[in-house]
């Protein structure tokens, strides 16, 4: 995947230097000396759309990753879907980042999957660039630049997820989670196996949040950042060895997943006993207001005879 995408960015080498507003070989251009946006013409509202929301996404990501950044991004917006897949290599993804060039590629095609889908993607995306502007080669695990990416846009990422995303909840279930290490081999694969290593990224960089805080997901990040291995990153910034982290993720994760499956297998029970409890609570409010009513008539009556 990066290699075509470096493969692209070439070939938009001639279009990126055009100053803004000019087109060459039927690619526009919009842009300042902080993004610029690439866009076939169809999509200039879009791309108008991407260049006026870059500046608070940029805001938004020094305040999530904790890092200021000066590079300028080149951004594509591609309305052709198989030169798109052609370039990513995969159906599953929607966009893609090379950082090495600083470029950002989008299917604009896929960007109807929720209201906010292309600012969302455009954040994904911008938050792998900074990542790998910080952090040296081979220096960012594959899951935790995947993991942190998800975190920033709550949990969305640059693929397509078909149907129900149970995979993770399934893999805790039958005792298949994939072991830390394991995960780069998952990213090279496709179908359920490039699904689930999404997933088991996401949610190891959310527990992380969620057990330590937001200072002990930067804290990995900046020990990287200055150097450190992901061992050492993870002793002094959880307090915990990796190994450790990681029995404690994998417990919470089954827990978790056993409670889910827990009330996906008894939901037409706990449903039955909803309804049951509201019948029998009408019933007595019928009652009572029946008891009211007689009551009062007996009041009644008992005036009437005086």
């Amino acid at each position: 995947m990066a290699r075509k995408g470096i493969l692209l960015a070439l070939f938009f080498l001639m279009t990126v230097l055009l100053p803004a507003g000019r087109s060459y070989a039927g690619r526009q251009a919009l842009g300042d000396g902080k993004v610029l946006v690439l866009f076939d013409a169809p999509l200039r509202a879009p791309a108008r759309e991407v260049f006026d929301v870059y500046p608070r996404i940029r805001a938004e990501l020094r305040e999530d990753l904790g890092w200021q950044s000066n590079f300028r991004t080149e951004i594509v917006l591609m309305k052709d879907s198989d030169s798109f897949r052609e370039a990513a290599g995969s159906d599953l993804v929607a966009a893609f980042a090379v950082p090495r060039e600083d470029l950002i590629v989008i299917d604009y095609t896929r960007m109807n999957i929720h209201p906010f889908a292309l600012e969302t993607t455009l954040k994904h995306e911008l938050c792998h660039l900074e990542l790998h502007h910080h952090i040296g080669e081979g220096g960012l695990p594959r899951w935790l630049d995947e993991g942190m990416c998800q975190w920033v846009t709550g949990g969305l990422s640059e693929l397509i997820f078909p149907g129900n995303r149970s995979l993770l909840r399934d893999a805790a279930l039958s005792h298949r989670i994939v072991p830390i290490e394991g995960l780069a081999n998952m990213f090279s694969s496709g179908g359920k196996d490039l699904l689930l290593a999404y997933e088991e990224s996401r949610d190891l960089v959310a527990y992380i949040n969620k057990e330590f805080g937001s200072s002990g997901v930067k804290g990995i990040l900046e020990r990287l950042s200055r150097g450190d291995d992901l061992e050492d990153a993870v002793r002094k910034s959880l307090l915990i060895s990796p190994d450790e982290f990681e029995r404690r993720w994998k417990a919470s994760l089954t827990e978790h997943a056993s409670w889910l499956a827990y009330i996906g297998d008894s939901l037409y029970e706990i449903l039955f006993l909803c309804a049951a409890l509201v019948t029998v609570y009408g019933f007595i409010r019928v009652f009572k207001k029946r008891r009211e009513y007689r009551d009062e008539d007996e009041e009644d009556g008992g005036e009437g005879k005086q």
